[in-house]
Parts: structure tokens; C-alpha cells; sequence
């Protein structure tokens, strides 16, 4: 892609300091935005992105953060909602807390991102919003009843939002990823009491028999929120090598 495609426009992805929305801040730099990477670990951002400390759990936090990059940039086009936490376990495994953490950071925290940076993006000649759904919102997937929860919450919030901003202009969209290869995983793989056998079935459920890659996703996000992509409300993008559509037939 070009690197006019985002000339001039501002970006903000929360999370944007490690992971996923590393990638993804990366990216639309490269095509031409400034990006401002909103994290609780800003400190571990390196020049050309710029870390504006914020704690999406907190909302005085994303307000000041949102504040602060609309008066330095003098605008703000994009927002990429990506923040969030993993969880594990079924139905009986958590309690409340558990529950109201993993609800609060994945879910309110992106209705907090998305509403602070609302006055800004109503400015916008071509404001975007992404949010960072799951293939967990669509699969039942074993032993993530709270996180699988919580990005259904965001694939129904995607939609409404998108069918509340449509008078506005504003377009609202999101990523469903597979299992990617990101931070979080390698922990899990980690922490396994076999890391190479469950990375084999992690990879084994996708039909592309591999972990989605950062970039991947990165560069469906790019394209949602893009200028060039005006025709593209309310989509859920699924980048998962297939798993949400396909059934492949298994070698016998």
C-alpha cells in the first residue's frame, strides 16, 4: 500500500505498546498516519509511535489519554479498541470478580475508548473505529466461557455502534482473529504441561494448520479503517485461516 493512504490522519490503538496492537500501530504507521500508541506500559513505546500512558479499566485514564492526543495531534481519525485480557476456564471455574475483570478491561473498557474519543472523531473527515473481536464470539471454544463471553459482547457492540454513528459518518468495524501468535498464547503454550503437543492443536483447529499471524490481522485492521475502504460499515471481519467458515475434510 501507499504511504499516502493515511497521510495526514491520527490514529489511536489502545494496547498499542506490545503484541497485537504493536502490530497493528506499526502498520498504519507505515501507511502514513501518526500513531499514538495507548497503553499502561507507554514507556515500552519507541519513536516513530507515540506511548500516552492509559488504563482502560480506568475511566478518568482513557479520557485524559484521549484528550491529550486530540490537543497534541490537533485531531483524531482512527481509533483501534484493542485492549484487552485473556481468561480461562468454563462456567463454574470463576467467580464474579473474575468475571467483572475480564468484563470490565475487554468490554467497558472499549465502550470507554470508543466514547472519549468521540467528540474528536465527529471532526473527522474520515473517522473509523475497529474493534478487536475473537473467533471465540462465534466458536464455542473449551475452557473460555469469560473471555469468549466478552468478545461476543464486542461483536454485538461493533454492530450497534456502527448502526448508532451511520448519520455521523463514522464507520465502525472489527477484527475477528483465529488463535493468533501472540503474547498471551505463548504463555498459555508456556504453561502447558506439553507446549509442543498444544501448539500442535492449536494449529491443528485451524484449517490453514497455523497460528494467525500479528501481521495479518494488522493488515485487515489497516484496511477497515482506511479512507479507500468507505463502503465497509458494520463488518466483522473474521482472520483465522478459515476456522469460523470453513469445514475441511480431514486426511484419512
Amino acid at each position: 500500500m501507499s504511504r499516502e493512504e493515511y497521510s495526514g490522519m491520527v490514529a489511536a490503538v489502545t494496547g498499542g505498546a506490545s503484541g497485537l496492537g504493536l502490530a497493528i500501530a506499526t502498520e498504519l504507521h507505515a501507511r502514513g498516519a501518526i500513531v499514538y500508541c495507548l497503553d499502561r506500559d507507554d514507556d515500552k513505546v519507541h519513536s516513530p509511535l507515540i506511548g500516552v500512558h492509559c488504563d482502560v479499566a480506568d475511566r478518568s485514564s482513557v479520557h485524559t489519554a484521549m484528550d491529550f492526543v486530540a490537543a497534541d495531534a490537533g485531531r483524531l481519525d482512527v481509533v483501534v479498541a484493542n485492549a484487552g485480557i485473556g481468561a480461562q476456564g468454563d462456567i463454574e471455574a470463576n467467580d464474579d470478580d473474575e468475571w467483572m475483570r475480564v468484563l470490565n478491561v475487554n468490554v467497558i473498557g472499549s465502550a470507554r475508548t470508543v466514547r472519549a474519543a468521540m467528540p474528536y472523531l465527529r471532526k473527522s473527515p474520515a473517522a473509523a473505529v475497529v474493534f478487536t473481536s475473537s473467533i471465540a464470539a462465534w466458536a464455542g471454544l473449551p475452557e473460555r466461557a469469560p473471555y469468549s463471553t466478552s468478545k461476543g459482547a464486542i461483536s454485538a457492540m461493533t454492530l450497534a455502534v456502527a448502526a448508532d454513528r451511520l448519520p455521523l459518518g463514522i464507520r465502525v468495524n472489527a477484527v475477528a482473529p483465529g488463535t493468533a501468535d501472540t503474547p498471551w498464547v505463548g504463555r498459555l503454550l508456556e504453561g502447558a504441561s506439553d507446549p509442543e503437543r498444544e501448539r500442535v492443536a492449536l494449529e491443528a483447529r485451524q484449517p490453514s494448520g497455523r497460528l494467525v499471524q500479528l501481521q495479518e490481522v494488522a493488515d485487515e485492521v489497516a484496511y477497515l479503517a482506511s479512507p479507500n475502504s468507505g463502503s465497509s460499515n458494520g463488518v466483522i471481519l473474521p482472520v483465522d485461516g478459515g476456522m469460523y467458515s470453513l469445514r475441511p475434510r480431514r486426511p484419512e
